[in-house]
């Protein structure tokens, strides 16, 4: 049995509530970090704090001395294949993987034959590793469509096992066509309507389609020695490229709620987007986080106003 180990914040309170399953493959964790880090001869440090929700993950160095990060993540179903995104920029803008495996559940049973519900990750440290939102918002658009046409420009093989956008899009829509149904007060039922059936069609007609990295925004980009700015957490799929700004825009939330055509038009020209393509984009995804789990972003319905319908 391996010795306690420390749990960050952010884990901790995911954990917490998850329900038993989450509980389950907390408890397993300290064994299966002793496993990995005997097998790629790892000397840890504590693990970053606060931390994220899905993963536990530490600095510390290989038997070679170069320094390194061990992340251990419970399956994310938009992070499914995060490792191979990574592997298939080959650090082209984003930390290297030095090695990834999926791990089977640690009590056997659990889940059909050949399942994981695990990915363990060695990376590429970032130093300094500090966060692109610490910097003026009109760089960070530079960096961020910089960056995106890194993710844009990988040549994936037939074989790729990146899953579609659509697939993203339906789910997402399903949900919140749930919610809705619930609570029919959280949004009008006309501008809702159209702006789920928009999210499902633009993810479907897209001119061109490329790996898409889907959550970047200031928070997944990190300066770095090797290169000055380097991605971490990629949620992979393929599809259209004007969806890929989405993220970033919804976290220049004050400048996204004073004037969301001036922002979009920015950075779509910045990404070589066709901003009328982004505007559709934008206002689907507007709708669909009013319908969201949580606390909706705030604004959204100042944004809507001035975004109109498609």
């Amino acid at each position: 049995m391996a010795a306690k180990l420390r749990v960050p914040t952010y884990l901790q309170a995911s954990t917490d509530a998850g329900g038993p399953a989450r509980v389950e493959w907390l408890v397993a964790l300290p064994d299966r970090v002793e496993e990995l880090t005997t097998r790629w001869g790892l000397d840890l440090d504590d693990p970053f704090e606060p931390g994220g929700n899905c993963s536990w993950v530490a600095p510390g160095t290989d038997g070679d001395g170069r320094e390194v990060v061990l992340k251990v993540a419970w399956h994310h179903t938009e992070a499914l294949h995060e490792a191979e995104a990574l592997a298939a920029l080959g650090g082209q803008g984003a930390v290297e993987v030095y090695a990834f495996e999926h791990l089977e559940p640690a009590r056997p049973g659990d889940g059909p034959e050949g399942a994981t519900d695990t990915t363990a990750m060695l990376l590429e440290r970032c130093r300094p590793g500090t966060e692109l939102r610490e910097r003026p918002e009109a760089e960070q658009h530079v960096v961020v469509t910089g960056l995106l046409r890194s993710v844009w420009a990988v040549d994936l093989p037939s074989d790729h096992p990146f899953r579609p956008l659509s697939v993203m899009a339906d789910d997402w829509v399903v949900h919140a066509e749930e919610r809705l149904a619930a609570d029919p007060r959280r949004l009008d039922g006309g501008l809702a309507r159209e702006g789920l059936a928009l999210f499902r069609e633009l993810s479907r007609t897209a001119a061109t389609e490329e790996l898409l990295f889907t959550d970047l925004h200031a928070g997944n980009v990190l300066s770095g020695g090797r290169r000055p700015w380097l991605l971490i957490d990629p949620k992979p799929y393929v599809g259209d490229p004007h969806y890929d700004v989405l993220q970033h825009l919804l976290n220049c939330n004050r400048s996204l709620q004073a004037d969301p055509i001036g922002l979009l038009t920015e950075v779509a020209d910045l990404a070589g987007l066709d901003a009328g393509r982004v505007r559709l984009w934008l206002f689907a995804r507007c709708v669909l986080e009013s319908l969201g789990d949580g606390v909706p972003w705030p604004g959204l319905d100042v944004v809507l106003r001035q975004l109109g319908g498609p």
